[in-house]
């Protein structure tokens, strides 16, 4: 599960984000005063969701803070479309800035992109992906030691979920990292591969569908 810091002083915005998130096993903590936001363990959190306008503390200032003291990556989620602010925030050390109103699914997807650069940064990220018993090497994924024959649709599936693992892929981003699968746009054969590479496995388990948004890998 990825944990998220919200620091977000409309509740009702905080808890639609935080709705739709939750179907991707992403839990959202958010926290309206942002002295109780810094204070609540920031360490233990993925990523932060940082609203600019905030009682109390400018958010540029908490921006600053949580970058200087814990170097954790920072989301400006505002309303405040000045280029000044823009600017500033990315200067202090922000990852990135989505003006509001947006939809969930960007955020969703900027996330992402987010965290898979982190984890490719630190090293986590690399081919062969630690205490799991899958392995990419080259055009070959390996489990538990053996060789899958895979054909290339189920090899470019297979090597999304093993990248990443324990984390939900929707239907789109499957089909869309695909260069095999992007022509069915309707995505039926998807759940066939799906089915192929289970039985491949020899474990059904291994591939968990996620009722209404896609597959993970366990």
């Amino acid at each position: 599960m990825i944990n998220i810091l919200m620091i977000e002083d409309d509740p009702e915005f905080a808890e639609l984000l935080s709705e739709y998130l939750s179907q991707f096993d992403i839990k959202i903590t958010n926290y309206e005063d942002p002295f109780l936001g810094l204070s609540a363990g920031v360490k233990k959190f993925d990523l932060v969701i940082l609203d600019l306008t905030l009682p109390g503390m400018d958010g540029l200032e908490v921006c600053e803070e949580l970058v200087r003291k814990y170097d954790i990556p920072v989301i400006i989620s505002s309303a405040r479309s000045d280029i000044n602010d823009k600017v500033q925030s990315f200067e202090l050390g922000a990852y990135d800035y989505l003006p509001k109103p947006y939809d969930p699914k960007e955020m969703y997807a900027r996330i992402m992109a987010i965290l898979n650069r982190v984890n490719r940064e630190e090293g986590k990220g690399s081919s062969a992906t630690p205490k799991s018993d899958f392995e990419i090497r080259g055009d070959t994924i390996y489990y538990k030691g053996e060789a899958l024959n895979l054909t290339p649709a189920e090899f470019e599936v297979l090597s999304l979920l093993v990248k990443n693992q324990g984390i939900t892929q929707s239907r789109e981003q499957i089909i869309n990292s695909s260069a095999t699968m992007s022509i069915d746009s309707q995505g039926k054969s998807l759940d066939v591969i799906i089915s192929k590479i289970r039985s491949k496995l020899g474990d059904n388990k291994r591939i968990q569908a996620v009722r209404g948004v896609g597959y993970k890998l366990v």
